[in-house]
């Protein structure tokens, strides 16, 4: 037997879940986000593969989306409906034998002791589909890293191995952004020094890029090149890292005062929330999108974890002092992050 990590990742999954529901819009382009609305300002939480075809992804504003795809079917976010059907999901995964480590609403980690991966990850992605008409795609490796990166490959609806053994024929020649945990910035600052590939990252010299990245991101760059990660699944239960609210205006915001009451509202809102919470806040990060379309976040640690509504908007206000820009705004959010558990208060 070897031990092997599987990456479960649902395929255009609350899309999928809102075809379910609504059978006539089954190969139809749908975007779901907002309120269902696109003349107002939100943006696309999930688009249909028949909606990403033309250019509608996640993140994108509603209202690009409808002017890219104006015949997409443009649904509300339900929230609950996606819980549901992930709870589903997930029971299914954790009925194989598998450990499992959830990561969200549509992916969890799986750890398997398996001669076959590949029949076992067909036979789990079957159980799925006929418990929940979902279909999944399903990642193989011999840690987290390899596995989620095969999910990519195995779109939709298939399976994908990547191992130590085909790691370079695979995603020597790709760019360094081909790797989990490598975005954008990165890969720019990475191509700075003449690293282009997933190659030239795994042959590139540690201690130099500690001397550009820190002592600790730069060695692990290496290591991501060369497909090394974490091969353990901890299938202790999903804890969320933190609790924020947002809101979109329909009118940007052009007044300074006004932004700072908005500001302690959303902090006020959220601190309500944060009252069912057994942890303590331990860090406010406040979001700020100016029109058109530019996100910047600034965040304090608190003196001392809480959640007081007073302590979460005085951190709130604190934050959103570290933004230099007057700008018009047209988005704004209070996250608080989470410590540890309540003896942290």
């Amino acid at each position: 037997m070897t031990r092997w990590v599987l990456h479960v990742d649902l395929d255009q999954f609350i899309a999928a879940v809102e075809v379910l529901r609504h059978p006539e819009l089954r190969g139809r382009p749908v975007v779901v986000g907002g309120d269902g609305d696109p003349t107002k300002r939100g943006v696309v939480s999930t688009a249909s593969y028949e909606a990403r075809a033309h250019g509608v992804h996640s993140g994108l504003p509603l209202r690009t989306a409808a002017r890219r795809l104006p015949d997409a079917v443009f649904l509300p976010v339900d929230r609950a409906a996606y819980e549901e059907a992930s709870e589903s999901v997930m029971a299914v995964l954790r009925d194989s034998g598998a450990v499992v480590e959830v990561l969200g609403w549509d992916e969890a980690f799986l750890g398997v002791d398996v001669e076959d991966p590949e029949a076992f990850a067909r036979s789990l992605a079957a159980s799925v589909l006929d418990a929940t008409q979902l279909d999944c795609t399903v990642g193989i490796g011999e840690n987290k890293l390899q596995a989620k990166i095969a999910t990519g490959f195995g779109k939709p609806a298939g399976v994908f191995r990547l191992t130590f053994g085909n790691w370079f024929p695979v995603l020597g020649s790709l760019p360094t952004d081909a790797l989990w945990g490598i975005g954008a910035k990165t890969a720019r600052k990475l191509a700075g020094l003449g690293i282009n590939t997933v190659s030239e990252l795994a042959a590139a010299d540690p201690d130099a890029l500690a001397v550009v990245f820190g002592p600790m991101t730069g060695p692990w760059l290496v290591l991501l090149g060369r497909g090394r990660g974490d091969a353990e699944v901890d299938d202790s239960p999903y804890v969320a890292k933190g609790h924020g609210k947002e809101e979109t205006f329909q009118q940007n915001i052009t007044d300074w005062p006004r932004v700072q009451a908005e500001v302690a509202r959303i902090a006020g809102l959220l601190a309500v929330d944060l009252a069912g919470e057994e942890r303590p806040a331990v860090r406010v990060v406040v979001k700020v999108r100016y029109a058109p379309f530019i996100t910047e976040t600034h965040g304090v640690t608190l003196p001392s974890p809480g959640s007081d509504a007073a302590v979460i908007e005085r951190a709130a206000l604190a934050a959103l002092d570290r933004f230099t820009g007057r700008r018009p705004v047209r988005l704004l959010g209070v996250r608080a992050e989470f410590g540890s558990g309540p003896s942290d208060s």
